[in-house]
C-alpha cells in the first residue's frame, strides 16, 4: 500500500531475520543474568575445559609452508611457537605517492619479499601481517608531504604508535618472546623506536622489543651496490624512486613499477640505470635484497643476544 503502511511478505521475513539474532543474544543475557553464582562459575569452568581441549587437540593436517601469520591455521601458529619460533617481525610500509612509474604501495611490496626473507634466515621467526599504513603527512586542516598527492593514506603519529603496541602485545601475549620492528620508511622510524622503549619499559623482561634500524639503511645498500655489483646511478630523475627499490619491487611483480608500460614508451630506467631487460633487473633487486636480508638477520640476532 502507498505511503509505506503495510510490510510486504518479503520485508517482514527480512525485518525478521534482523530482529530474531538480537532477541536471541537478548536472551542469552537474560539467562546469564538470572544464573546463580554457582551456575556462573560452572558455565565458566565448561567454557575454560573446551578451550583447553581445543588447546591440546592435534593439528589434523601438515601445516603449509609459510612464514606468515595470517596464512597460518591458529595450530600452526601454536605449534611453530611449541617448535621454538617466538621472534616476530612486525614490518611497516606506507601508502604514498612514488613517483610517475612506481606504486603507492611501494614499501608494502619490498616488505613482503624482505621479511619473508628474513624469518626463513633467522629460522626461528614468523612475520606478522605487514602494517600497511603509517604516518604519510597531516591529514587536515592543511595537507602535508604525501598527504599532498592523491592515493596516499595517512595515519596519526598516535595512531601509529597505538597500533604498533596493540599488534607487538597480542603476539606477546601468545607466547612471542621477541618482536622486531621494521621499517622501509623514514617516517616509521621514530614511532617504531618509541613503542619498542615504551614497550620494553611495560613488559619489565617478560618479552623483548628491538628497534631494527638498520634494515632501512639504504645508503649502505647503494654503496654495496656501487662496489660490490658494479652499478651506479648517474643521474637524479627527481622522482621518488631510485634503482635499488624498483629493482626490488620487481622481485616481487614487475607490474607495479609499470614494467611493459615504460619499455613501450621508451622510458625503462631510472636514474640513469637501465631496467629494461626484465630478467636481469630482478637478479639484480634479487642480491640487494638479499643484502638487506642478511643485514637485519644479523642486527636483529645481535639485539636479542644483547638484550638476554
Amino acid at each position: 500500500m502507498k505511503n509505506g503502511r503495510w510490510f510486504t511478505v518479503a520485508t517482514a521475513s527480512a525485518l525478521a531475520l534482523v530482529v530474531a539474532p538480537a532477541a536471541a543474544v537478548g536472551l542469552a543475557q537474560q539467562g546469564a543474568r538470572a544464573m546463580t553464582p554457582e551456575q556462573r562459575a560452572a558455565r565458566a569452568a565448561q567454557m575454560e575445559a573446551a578451550f583447553q581441549a581445543d588447546m591440546a587437540m592435534e593439528r589434523p593436517i601438515e601445516a603449509l609452508n609459510t612464514v606468515w601469520i595470517e596464512e597460518m591455521t591458529w595450530m600452526e601458529v601454536r605449534d611453530a611457537l611449541r617448535a621454538g619460533k617466538t621472534t616476530a617481525i612486525i614490518s611497516t610500509g606506507g601508502i604514498e605517492q612514488n613517483g610517475p612509474y612506481l606504486a603507492t604501495g611501494k614499501h608494502n611490496y619490498v616488505l613482503a619479499g624482505a621479511c619473508e626473507g628474513i624469518a626463513r634466515k633467522l629460522g626461528n621467526a614468523l612475520c606478522a601481517p605487514v602494517l600497511k599504513l603509517v604516518p604519510e603527512g597531516a591529514i587536515e586542516p592543511e595537507k602535508t608531504g604525501h598527504m599532498r598527492y592523491p592515493g596516499t593514506i595517512s595515519l596519526q603519529e598516535e595512531t601509529f604508535r597505538a597500533v604498533l603496541d596493540d599488534v607487538a602485545s597480542s603476539l606477546r601475549a601468545h607466547g612471542f618472546a621477541d618482536v622486531a620492528f621494521i621499517g622501509d620508511s623514514g617516517g616509521n622510524q621514530r614511532g617504531m623506536e618509541a613503542v619498542a622503549a615504551t614497550l620494553n619499559e611495560r613488559w619489565g623482561g617478560e618479552g623483548r622489543a628491538h628497534f631494527v634500524p638498520e634494515f632501512y639503511r639504504y645508503g649502505e645498500v647503494s654503496a654495496w651496490m656501487n662496489e660490490e655489483l658494479g652499478i651506479e646511478e648517474t643521474a637524479n630523475d627527481g622522482f621518488h624512486d631510485d634503482f635499488v627499490i624498483t629493482s626490488i619491487m620487481m622481485v616481487e611483480d614487475p607490474k607495479m613499477v609499470r614494467h611493459a608500460q615504460r619499455v613501450a614508451a621508451g622510458r625503462a630506467s631510472i636514474n640513469g640505470v637501465s631496467i629494461a631487460d626484465k630478467e636481469r633487473t630482478i637478479e639484480t633487486g634479487t642480491k640487494l635484497l638479499g643484502f638487506r636480508v642478511d643485514q637485519t638477520v644479523e642486527a636483529i640476532r645481535a639485539a636479542v643476544a644483547g638484550s638476554k
